[in-house]
């Protein structure tokens, strides 16, 4: 019996913090539109440097990816025969910068970077995630 009670005392309990824990943040109407501003200036601005010579040969990311085709950002990490080992988006943005562009890499959690990173996957969502798929 003492079990018994042990029992349901702890899935009580169990239950209770669930509750709370499974809980999300609430948002006003105001929140979200302050947030998808902020987020979609960033977006502008990736689309801006997707679409500026980002190295010496003034080649831009355009030339090769029109609107950022190609670039697949929902299948990453993945395994990128050029670097040789599984990358994440950022590393594959600094190789093309690196190689093709002929430029300097970006700091990983630069401004640039992530404008680059959200204008990328913005032209890409409503796409599946599929890590690891060519």
């Amino acid at each position: 019996m003492k079990k018994m009670v042990a029992a349901i005392t702890i899935a009580v309990a169990l239950g209770m913090f669930g509750a709370f824990a499974v809980q999300a943040d609430e948002f006003t109407k105001k929140d979200l539109e302050k947030w998808n501003k902020e987020f979609m200036s960033v977006v502008k601005e990736g689309d801006r440097l997707f679409h500026s010579a980002l190295g010496k040969n003034k080649v831009s990311c355009d030339m090769c990816h029109p609107n950022a085709a190609n670039t697949h950002p929902e299948t990453y990490p993945k395994f990128q025969k050029q670097i040789g080992k599984v990358v994440a988006l950022r590393d594959m943005i600094n190789w093309c910068i690196q190689n093709p562009l002929e430029g300097d890499p970006l700091k990983l959690d630069g401004p640039k970077m992530i404008a680059l990173e959200a204008y990328i996957t913005y032209e890409r969502k409503g796409k599946l995630l599929y890590p690891g798929k060519h």
